[in-house]
């Protein structure tokens, strides 16, 4: 093998160990962040206009009321 196919190999099998799971202390939420998370602007319900066209958009597919959370759509006939 030539050194420069050992140097492939060898960022090949360096890019996969660094690619690997994520360390959970890094995505883990701290403490300081958490208000930054917490904020109005991070609430699903902060505008009214847009939640009430959501309802109306779920309720005229649905033919139904409510349905905000649901996963997905279709007839319920399971």
């Amino acid at each position: 093998m030539t050194f420069r196919t050992l140097a492939r190999i060898f960022l090949l099998v360096v890019a996969a160990v660094f690619s690997g799971c994520a360390n959970p202390e890094l995505v883990r939420v701290k403490p300081w962040e958490r208000a930054t998370l917490a904020g109005y602007t991070m609430r699903a319900d902060r505008d009214p206009l847009h939640t009430a066209m959501t309802e109306h958009i779920f309720f005229s597919r649905e033919t139904a009321s409510g349905g905000r959370g649901v996963g997905g759509s279709g007839c319920g006939c399971n």
